[in-house]
């Protein structure tokens, strides 16, 4: 009786604090949708890469790629930067990256630059979440201590791995380098401070707002996407679609900040669907010009 009192004092005060536009009830169906939709995808995607790869080699090529991935997934949530459902979402993309790009390296093994891309964009918005940590919660705008929810992996991973799992690598990594930039553009800016506008109006807005943008966010966001694109272009792209990925990354960015201006100022989408939405258009960007 006594932990249900508490749940229900956390729930009341979670909900006195909800400062979105979007109720949070729309907010919490929206992000349950997207993980029952994108996640069972990703397994069979998974499940696919697993088995195109027994096929072609032997069970112990699986070795290295599951044991990574079961390690990477289980020190992100030691780390607290996602919660256990999170890691294991984490787990099935981390799989995907490691499975399906795979290019021939020097002495016998194989580079993975989707996973090399994974793995920077991890250290990246690691940094970055915590970079300014405190003033950012003074501002009740810094990440749950509990680290990212299931719905937000899928929000920004799940169309790069979905893109991977086809064999679209250009359009994978266009969708990674977006949401390294989405997020470090925010928690850079965020932490920060400094003049924000509003990206459809060009006024002030106070830094956190949805679809507002700075100096300081954005080019934090195009160098955490520059870098991702460097990593995941190993050996894999020449410079033209380097830059055309990068663009289009940087394309998807502008977008996420034109949707949080509007549909979701206006309490029609939440920030998870506005993160899918982004990868996505930062994906169809690429499809477009490579």
């Amino acid at each position: 009786m006594g932990e249900e009192i508490q749940v229900s004092a956390r729930d009341s005060q979670r909900e006195a604090h909800w400062a979105k536009a979007i109720p949070r009830a729309r907010d919490r169906w929206q992000s349950r949708w997207l993980v029952r939709v994108v996640t069972p995808l990703l397994v069979l995607g998974a499940v696919k890469a697993c088995v195109s790869t027994v096929a072609a080699g032997s069970v112990r090529s699986l070795l290295f790629p599951v044991g990574f991935s079961v390690g990477f997934a289980g020190l992100v949530w030691m780390l607290r930067s996602a919660t256990l459902p999170a890691a294991g979402v984490g787990l099935l993309v981390c799989l995907i990256a490691a499975l399906v790009v795979r290019v021939p390296g020097g002495l016998g093994f194989f580079v993975r630059p989707a996973l090399c891309a994974l793995i920077a964009l991890f250290v990246l918005t690691f940094v970055a979440t915590r970079f300014g940590r405190r003033r950012k919660g003074a501002r009740g705008l810094a990440e749950a201590r509990s680290g990212r929810r299931a719905s937000q992996v899928v929000a920004n991973l799940g169309v790069a791995a979905l893109c991977a799992a086809v064999g679209w690598y250009g359009w994978c990594l266009a969708a990674l380098a977006e949401a390294t930039a989405d997020t470090m553009s925010s928690e850079i800016g965020q932490a920060l401070g400094g003049p924000t506008w509003l990206i459809t109006k060009f006024r002030r807005v106070p830094a956190g707002r949805d679809g507002g943008v700075s100096v300081a966010g954005s080019l934090s966001g195009v160098v955490g996407a520059g870098v991702v694109v460097l990593v995941g272009s190993n050996m894999v792209a020449n410079r033209r679609e380097m830059v055309v990925v990068l663009v289009s990354a940087c394309a998807g960015l502008v977008f996420d900040s034109f949707l949080g201006a509007t549909v979701e100022e206006r309490g029609w989408l939440g920030n998870d669907l506005v993160n899918f939405a982004s990868t996505l258009f930062a994906a169809g960007v690429a499809w477009l010009w490579l």
